[in-house]
């Protein structure tokens, strides 16, 4: 199955939406205003050279104190990982895929891809089992409606007891279900 990224229509084009797709339907730029441009340029160009000088300075800034807030993040998570780690973590895998949640959220992979989800991006955890067979399907669903499906394949069908208990501690410890 399928799912929809976005919209599958386009966007129309055509007069009916944007009146310079007609050819002379909008007036052209009288030869006044034309000839007063350049002098207008002379003058405002110090100002935008001033002007794009004090937004490179600006963006500078923004970017030196993202960074710093990131290394500060980055910090943060190091020190409550070093005390958090106590908790409960689930992880499964067989050849192909891997599933592990702890306090930092889930992280499915398969094969060569990864995703990532933090607790506050996910919507909805769900489990399944095949009925036949040995396969342990975990489901994350995330707010926008949008989900993402693993599939574990177990040694034996009676590790599906001990990987829901394992997942639904993991589930109760970190996640919160926001109504």
């Amino acid at each position: 199955m399928e799912q929809r990224i976005g919209s599958s229509s386009q966007p129309l084009e055509g007069a009916g939406f944007d009146p310079a797709f007609v050819p002379g339907l909008t007036a052209p730029v009288s030869g006044e205003k034309r000839a007063e441009e350049p002098a207008k340029s002379e003058e405002t160009d110090a100002e935008a050279v001033e002007a794009a000088e004090a937004a490179e300075v600006a963006a500078d800034a923004v970017e030196e104190a993202a960074e710093a807030a990131d290394e500060a993040a980055v910090e943060e998570d190091d020190a409550a990982g070093e005390a958090a780690d106590d908790g409960p973590v689930f992880e499964a895998s067989d050849r192909r895929a891997r599933i592990v949640a702890d306090r930092r959220g889930v992280r499915l992979c398969l094969d060569d891809q990864e995703c990532e989800f933090r607790w506050d991006e996910i919507g909805a955890v769900e489990t399944e089992t095949a009925r036949f067979g040995k396969r342990f399907t975990v489901t994350v669903h995330t707010p926008d409606r949008r989900w993402y499906p693993i599939e574990i394949e177990a040694a034996a069908r009676s590790r599906f007891a001990e990987w829901e208990s394992q997942l639904d501690a993991v589930l109760d410890a970190y996640f919160e279900e926001s109504d």
